[in-house]
């Protein structure tokens, strides 16, 4: 199989994006929204510039999306078609570092992995980030290394939109300045490099507008979320975090790239090698060091592997690896298979937050009568009654929970009579808000192996 594929690598690498594509689109077809999806979809409901939680470029695609179909398959063409992008330009990039083979072989491991399939059915700001960082590490490297004014101005336009998705996109401006300062002191009386810069300031300027205008909450809230006060040291979350990689990216792969990375000393003295690795060790030291205080998410690391598929398949050709890299893509494949199966059989086992919350707002539907209102006790409770609920009405959050973005459009007043579904028992809490709370009916659905999970519907009138 791989030696037919290597015959044909452009037209083989385009077969397998397509492929992949169209078979993710089908499978997210039947799988329930996980709570953040309902909540980022109910922003492309309400666009503005920015967003409590993230910048705004997530409701961007899902807007655009939404004309196409706003089933689960379609808020999910956000994640199909930014993965499948960056698929392409990976195989691009290395094309352009090394050769066809190598392209190739990078596009394969990249398809192959626990992370990358984990993107394409889970619609996040990761998404877009994904996208956007491929496209700047391609651009920018035509531009620090060719030199030409349009590849300058199309990183700094793609550094804007990076900056749109996540504020993690920050690591990427880091990860060019070392390089620059390293390498190519030059460019800093380039003219062409204060252009990009100047664009991509331009392109990220509404965003920045919209923090000043609401005292920078948003990046307050993803500095604390990611942080921690006391400073306190917990290796096992290192050692957690750490391990984790080697699932999301696949044993072998990651032990590989690992190893060299280690033994080579980042590539120093190979410009090309230099630009790919700090690609990927800015990332994750960032976050290896964040680790140590505070549990990190394991897709925080994602942008790492964009390089890291390209450079893994480099040491794979470049010492001969070939049986070796047979091995470690059928590991990989059995990991990626294993997981979706889980997700598509055992959902409410691998990721029970998405089990049971469709069924519910389905039960909250047949209580509905005209005139009321609806509210979930949870940002995403709430953002699950709008999406499956008929005719989308508006949602809010009748219990106090973390601060969201629903806080920040909510007006005084606000509660009416009508539903609310919660996740736990609310009885009390309703009846300091309303004068008449009756629990009309609960839902129990299963949660991992053997539990279960409750979720109460209540009806709430005469507000106090």
């Amino acid at each position: 199989m791989l030696e037919f594929l290597h015959k044909t690598p452009q037209k083989s690498a385009y077969l397998i994006i397509i492929l992949l594509a169209l078979s993710s689109t089908v499978y997210n077809a039947f799988l329930p929204l996980h709570g953040d999806e309902a909540y980022y979809w109910m922003w492309s409901h309400h666009l503005q510039t920015g967003y409590y939680d993230h910048p705004p470029m997530i409701a961007y695609f899902i807007y655009l999306t939404n004309f196409i179909s706003e089933s689960e398959w379609g808020v999910r063409l956000v994640n199909v078609f930014s993965m499948s992008v960056s698929a392409i330009y990976i195989f691009k990039f290395a094309r352009e570092i090394f050769n066809d083979k190598i392209a190739l072989n990078a596009l394969l491991i990249f398809s192959s992995v626990v992370l990358v399939h984990a993107g394409f059915i889970l619609t996040t700001p990761d998404s877009p980030l994904i996208l956007f960082w491929t496209l700047s590490l391609y651009y920018s490297y035509k531009a620090i290394f060719y030199g030409k004014t349009k590849d300058f101005i199309i990183t700094g336009i793609m550094l804007g939109l990076m900056m749109l998705s996540k504020y993690t996109a920050i690591l990427f401006v880091f990860m060019i300045l070392i390089y620059i300062l390293f390498k190519r002191r030059d460019i800093l009386i380039n003219f062409r490099f204060y252009l990009a810069t100047v664009i991509a300031v331009i392109v990220v300027s509404p965003m920045l507008l919209w923090n000043f205008q609401n005292d920078w909450i948003s990046f307050a809230f993803q500095l604390d979320h990611g942080s921690t006060k006391s400073f306190e040291i917990f290796p096992h979350l290192f050692f957690e975090f750490f391990a984790g990689q080697f699932g999301i990216f696949s044993p072998v792969f990651t032990a590989l790239l690992f190893y060299f990375l280690v033994k080579e000393k980042l590539y120093f003295k190979d410009n090309k090698l230099f630009f790919l690795s700090l690609s990927i060790v800015i990332v994750l030291l960032f976050f290896f060091y964040k680790s140590f205080f505070t549990r990190m998410e394991l897709n925080y690391t994602a942008p790492a592997y964009i390089g890291g598929a390209i450079l893994t398949a480099y040491i794979f050709e470049n010492y001969k690896l070939i049986k070796t890299f047979k091995v470690a893509l059928v590991i990989a494949l059995i990991f990626t298979v294993l997981a979706r199966f889980a997700f598509m059989l055992y959902l409410e086992v691998v990721q029970d937050r998405m089990y049971g919350n469709k069924e519910a707002v389905e039960l909250v539907q047949t209580h509905a009568k005209d005139g009321d209102s609806f509210y979930g006790d949870h940002l995403t409770i709430a953002a699950y009654l709008k999406y499956y609920l008929q005719n989308h009405p508006e949602t809010d959050l009748a219990l106090e929970s973390r601060f969201s973005q629903y806080d920040m459009w909510r007006k005084e007043g606000y509660l009416k009579n009508g539903l609310v579904l919660t996740r736990d028992p609310e009885q009390r809490r309703l009846e300091e808000l309303y004068e008449d709370v009756k629990l009309v009916e609960s839902i129990r659905v299963k949660k991992g192996l053997h539990g279960e999970k409750t979720l109460y519907i209540y009806r709430v009138s005469r507000v106090k």
